[in-house]
């Protein structure tokens, strides 16, 4: 059995036959056979909110917020369709922001990739900084008891559209919605502390799960700080089409998607496994190790303790260098000496969360990786360097009995593999 596992832009195929595995798959939904159509159908009938175009004035400043390179989002697709239902909005009206969170901004060239030359040349486009506070405006304070501040151009436009991708996520239960806003264009600060330990250690601060989840109730309060006036939410398949569009009043159009989600990436396994194989979707999602965290901790979710995973993802673009994450990887000998640091009260570091999370992996089981890091850097970060994905698959089963069962997760995180029992 020949399985092919979603690597960069190419994939990767690995040979299964002899192997007792099972393959864990989001259910495959179709894609739609006319997304434009189905585009100005869910914004003309959104859900709980008036028509997109009876919303936005031609007077009126607008800011669009779409996600980096980083996430799958068809911007390139979404905003011309977007246009066309705004065009009583003059051009020069309109500002595009990119909502990097705590990312880097993205270069012209990458622009230019996510959302198309005409809208590139057209359309003032801005990389959201969070950590530049001059590019930004104060919004309010949380209801937990934190300062925030967005984008300038957001905090100050007329009206505000944001437009997400919704699939399973390891803290917020999903992505979409109010992600977009928070922390897609938030501070710093604001971003280290709804990503505080205690947050992210909480038992509902997982995949899946909306309603009592800490990280995902920060995320809805920040985000409401500001009005938003339309949210345009989409769901994809492993082709990278658009199966389903969730548009209207953010909160109800994203609880409707992740619904959705729900019903079709979640897959029970039986019992835990010694062994689970895992992606981080293939491009763009694997482009850097940080990101790469999501799919292992997808496969942590079916893995027996102790066990092995096997990770396949490009990270092309490394660790990546910003903030600490690989320093912190890097200076500390063991993951619960990690683990300790950051529970260590009053500490607070920029990316702890995701050093957390990948933590809180190493500490269930070992984690092999097939990259394009060098060695040296995977061993530095506690993580086992992989030059041969079946190669090490056998090495284990040789090690643990040949018919010891295996998962595959051939689409990394947007898979949600649970255990029946």
């Amino acid at each position: 059995m020949k399985v092919n596992l979603l690597y960069g832009q190419s994939g990767l195929e690995i040979d299964l036959e002899g192997i007792n595995a099972t393959v864990l798959k989001p259910t495959f939904v179709k894609g739609i056979s006319n997304e434009q159509a189905a585009f100005q159908e869910a914004v003309r009938n959104p859900i709980a909110s008036p028509p997109l175009n009876k919303l936005v004035g031609a007077k009126d400043r607008i800011a669009v917020v779409i996600a980096d390179l980083t996430r799958p989002l068809p911007s390139d697709r979404l905003l011309p369709w977007l246009f066309n239902e705004l065009s009583h909005v003059p051009k020069d009206r309109i500002t595009i922001i990119i909502g990097t969170g705590s990312h880097r901004g993205n270069t012209p060239a990458e622009i230019e990739q996510m959302v198309g030359k005409d809208i590139a040349a057209n359309y003032r486009i801005v990389n959201h900084d969070a950590h530049n506070h001059e590019t930004m405006a104060y919004a309010g304070k949380s209801p937990f008891s934190y300062p925030v501040y967005f984008n300038r151009d957001y905090v100050e436009a007329d009206k505000r559209i944001i437009l997400g991708f919704i699939e399973p996520h390891f803290m917020a239960g999903f992505s979409g919605g109010c992600k977009a806003v928070f922390p897609g264009v938030t501070n710093v600060e604001a971003i280290m502390k709804y990503h505080g330990a205690e947050n992210i250690g909480h038992s509902k601060s997982t995949w899946g799960i909306l309603e009592g989840n800490p990280t995902q109730d920060n995320v809805r309060a920040g985000a409401s700080l500001l009005p938003i006036d339309f949210c345009i939410n989409v769901t994809l398949n492993d082709r990278k089409e658009i199966t389903r569009f969730f548009c209207g009043e953010t909160l109800a159009a994203h609880r409707v998607g992740c619904q959705f989600v729900r019903e079709t990436a979640m897959v029970g396994c039986s019992r835990p496994l010694p062994i689970v194989i895992t992606t981080n979707g293939g491009y763009p999602l694997d482009q850097n190790l940080y990101q790469t965290v999501k799919g292992m901790s997808a496969a942590a979710q079916i893995l027996q303790p102790g066990g092995l995973i096997l990770t396949a993802a490009r990270c092309n673009d490394g660790f990546p260098e910003h903030g600490n994450f690989k320093s912190f990887l890097h200076q500390y000998p063991t993951a619960q000496a990690m683990l300790d640091k950051i529970f260590e009260p009053g500490f607070e570091m920029f990316d702890q969360w995701e050093v957390q999370m990948l933590a809180n992996i190493m500490v269930k089981g070992r984690i092999g990786l097939y990259s394009e890091i060098p060695d040296e850097e995977v061993r530095k970060a506690k993580l086992i360097p992989i030059q041969n994905l079946e190669k090490s698959l056998c090495e284990e089963l040789a090690k643990i009995g040949h018919d010891a069962p295996v998962g595959v997760l051939p689409e990394g995180p947007q898979t949600i593999p649970y255990l029946k029992n």
